[in-house]
């Protein structure tokens, strides 16, 4: 089993988690992450789709991208994932805080074939590549598709996953309430565009919901 490197967290280090089947169901939970480098001596911060295939982080955007072209040249890079599991609620505002799990994957990122963009779009809605046409030769020329290897040693993941402190512990009375409040993320139905109210809704978009 692959582990992280929780030993680099120099703030509440209990939080660091090395097991990768933790990091991996983080990844495959969410769809967006931000994506941090340097481009042209100045640093650069963008929130991007993405998607984890194996032990790989696929990546995707325009050509003319600053940061991706950046990246594409092997500059430092490091992609941010964060999900918000629940508001902890405290005696006291002091000791309140949220229950979270987020993860940092640092590297170097490598440019992959045309292939990845459908193993991308399969990632997050599968079955779509099959219903759609393909991707053109102008598309994919405007599309550049990178890759962040998941290694053994480059990468840190922190959950906070506890109650919030006992009213002794935070110097509160036993009458104020204290709890969780989770947060969940949802697909509601879908809704058809305009044009296509009178089409059946595919199964790759019906799926999503199952």
């Amino acid at each position: 089993m692959e582990r992280g490197i929780a030993h680099d967290l120099h703030r509440l280090p209990e939080l660091g988690v090395t097991d990768r089947a933790v990091l991996d169901a983080l990844l495959d939970s969410q769809w967006a992450g931000v994506l941090s480098t340097v481009a042209d001596g100045e640093p650069v911060a963008v929130p991007m789709l993405y998607a984890r295939d194996g032990d790989r982080v696929l990546l995707h955007g325009s050509t003319g991208a600053g940061a991706l072209r950046a990246v594409a040249a092997r500059a430092p890079a490091v992609l941010t994932v964060f999900a918000l599991d629940a508001l902890v609620v405290a005696p006291t505002t002091f000791e309140s805080s949220v229950n979270y799990r987020s993860a940092t994957i640092r590297g170097a990122l490598t440019r992959v074939d045309d292939v990845a963009l459908d193993v991308f779009s399969e990632v997050l809605i599968p079955g779509r590549t099959a219903e759609v046409r393909p991707s053109t030769p102008k598309e994919l020329a405007a599309t550049q598709a990178l890759s962040l290897p998941i290694g053994a040693d480059n990468w840190l993941l922190k959950v906070a996953d506890d109650w919030p402190a006992t009213p002794e512990e935070a110097g509160a009375g036993p009458d104020v309430w204290s709890g969780l409040v989770p947060v969940r993320t949802v697909l509601d139905p879908p809704v058809p565009a305009p044009w296509a109210v009178d089409l059946p809704v595919p199964r790759s978009v019906r799926d999503l919901g199952a």
